[in-house]
Order: structure tokens, then sequence, then C-alpha cells
């Protein structure tokens, strides 16, 4: 190991505790739906828990969710706030549902360093649970891939 090594490691675990988790966390009170960690981990199971309370990020194909082609809602696995219409689903390839943009004021975003370089993250407005990360490589209208966690979330057919 060089000190070259050491010293980038610790910029970025520096950055990810900067960056992280904390910069949301003192928002939470602020979400119509709030509750304890116990009682997260009560109703949730558990890798809707660790997705949506820890942030984890569940294995690609994994979910059913992903060959889900019928026309419908995606609501949150944790409150059941609607967040993505099936109308802007499409197949990324990436191993994950994909969807061009959310419905209308259902989610909020910020940076997210955990992998090193900055990341954008996705969060329900309405609990705060993490469903997925957006990036800049989606198909038109928008442009942008919102690659969700099936975990994160819950299907009804229209």
């Amino acid at each position: 190991m060089t000190r070259r090594f050491l010293l980038g490691g610790g910029v970025a675990a520096a950055a990810s505790a900067l960056f992280g988790r904390e910069l949301f966390a003192g928002e939470r009170e602020s979400f119509e739906v709030a509750r304890s960690d116990a009682d997260w981990r009560r109703i949730l199971p558990p890798e809707a828990y660790a997705v949506l309370r820890e942030e984890s990020t569940e294995r690609p194909n994994s979910s059913p969710l992903n060959a889900e082609k019928r026309r419908g809602t995606y609501a949150c696995a944790g409150c059941a706030l609607p967040v993505y219409a099936s109308a802007a689903k499409f197949e990324s390839g990436t191993g994950w549902p994909s969807f061009t943009a959310p419905l209308p004021g259902a989610v909020r975003t910020k940076r997210d360093f955990k992998a090193i370089l900055p990341r954008t993250e996705v969060h329900c407005r309405r609990c705060g649970g993490h469903l997925g990360h957006v990036f800049n490589d989606g198909p038109a209208p928008t442009g942008k891939r919102f690659c969700m966690n099936g975990a994160a979330m819950r299907f009804a057919a229209a």
C-alpha cells in the first residue's frame, strides 16, 4: 500500500461521512410518515428494510418488478405513496426497474458519495425511504434513468 492510496481512502471516507446519510438525517422529522427504527423493522420485510431504511441495494435481476409489464402504479413499500407510473418505465438492461421520471412531487433527491464518485439518491418524499439512484443516461423525453430497487416498491395494476 502506498501513502497516496491511504490518503485517497481517507478522503473518500471523509466525503462519505460528510455527504452521505448525515445531510439527510436532519430532515427526517419533517416527513409525513415517521416511525421508529423498531417499527420500520417490524412492518417491513428484511430486504425492504435494508433498502428503504439503510440505503442498501438489491442484487440485479432479483426483483419481480423488473419484468413487470402491466399498466399501473409503483408505490413506496414503506408508506404506499405512488412514486412512478408504468408509462414511465423502460427496459434499461441494468437489472433494476428503471423509469424516465417520477410522479410529480413524489420523490426527493440528495447527493451520495458512498461509491466515492458522486451520485444522486432518490428518496420517497413522504417517508424518506431510499428508492434508488438517478442517472443522466436515460432515454427521451427526460434523458434520465431513475434506477430503482424493486424491494423498495409495490406494484398496483390499473
